[in-house]
């Protein structure tokens, strides 16, 4: 009975750190000079889902009218992480994520100074790790 006990502990220990360590902060740098022409760093995310622990991670901030934003995401794998952001009433108003298409960043010219909020989820990724930038713009007109 206590050889089996051990045997039982051995396979979840070994199976509790067969999951790796997430580099969140690696490729939270490695998504900033991603971001695409003209835009600014403002902030970097670091993406930690506690290997499938955590299904969504979310950050709040400030954006500013007459100003245009891009969230880019970064990882390791093809399974990707989706953004979503939603307004201060919690309405979605863009997702990276439109049918069975994933893109690895989305754009926003915003149109009211508020708090918005950031939501980044695991879509069926294996790693649940990766990194994200927030970069502004004035917009022109």
């Amino acid at each position: 009975m206590k050889r089996i006990l051990l045997i039982t502990i051995t396979i979840l220990l070994a199976a509790g750190n067969s999951r790796g360590q997430c580099n969140a902060d690696h490729f939270r740098t490695t998504c900033i000079p991603q971001l695409a022409s003209g835009f600014n760093f403002l902030k970097g995310y670091k993406l930690d889902g506690k290997g499938g622990e955590l299904a969504t991670l979310e950050y709040s901030y400030v954006f500013t009218k007459g100003t245009d934003y891009m969230i880019n995401i970064c990882t390791a794998s093809s399974n990707g992480i989706v953004i979503k952001l939603f307004d201060s009433k919690r309405n979605q108003i863009a997702s990276s994520k439109v049918g069975d298409e994933l893109a690895s960043a989305i754009a926003f010219p915003c149109k009211s100074t508020s708090l918005y909020y950031i939501s980044y989820s695991f879509d069926g990724g294996s790693d649940f790790c990766g990194g994200s930038a927030l970069g502004f713009k004035r917009s022109r007109g």
